[in-house]
């Protein structure tokens, strides 16, 4: 089942002395959080909009509405920033990691279930699905493996390459 809202990244610490918040992003490039103008906040999701953000580092500085001084910055150390699911659009065949998780994954020829994913290691050239079931399985993201992906009924259908498993 998909999530209304998807974590985005952590507030790690205070930057400056305006009120601007360093922010960890869970994002595939930290550039990617700062095209967004609001976000949510914390375990309500309070809805808090961004007046600018910038990147340093691999890290997102921001700097959002009502937050004026360190104090005030301080307050939001640790705290888990959200998006809201419509406010970015995927490509055809591009997914959130967090609507990967949990998946079941079956055999596109035998019905096998393999078992879930509990991971996905992002190493480069292509994403790698962890699945675990009776054993441990790692599975290419790659056309030629993953048949269809069904975020809906929250199940991947693969077809294994000869010898992957061996």
């Amino acid at each position: 089942m998909k999530k209304e809202y998807l974590e985005a990244g952590k507030i790690v610490t205070t930057h400056g002395i305006r009120g601007e918040v360093k922010i960890m992003p869970y994002t595939d490039t930290p550039e990617l959080l700062c095209e967004f103008e609001r976000l949510f906040l914390g375990k309500n999701k309070d809805e808090v909009y961004i007046e600018r953000s910038r990147t340093a580092k691999n890290m997102v500085i921001a700097k959002l509405e009502g937050i004026n001084t360190v104090e005030d910055a301080e307050k939001l150390r640790s705290k888990i920033l959200f998006m809201h699911r419509d406010d970015l659009e995927l490509d055809e065949n591009t997914f959130f990691i967090q609507d990967l998780i949990g998946m079941e994954v079956k055999d596109a020829d035998s019905g096998f279930v393999y078992g879930k994913i509990t991971d996905v290691l992002q190493n480069g050239a292509n994403d790698v699905y962890v699945i675990k079931g009776d054993r441990e399985y790692l599975v290419p993201a790659i056309p030629d493996v993953v048949i269809s992906t069904d975020v809906e009924s929250d199940l991947m259908i693969i077809r294994p390459l000869e010898g992957l498993f061996d």
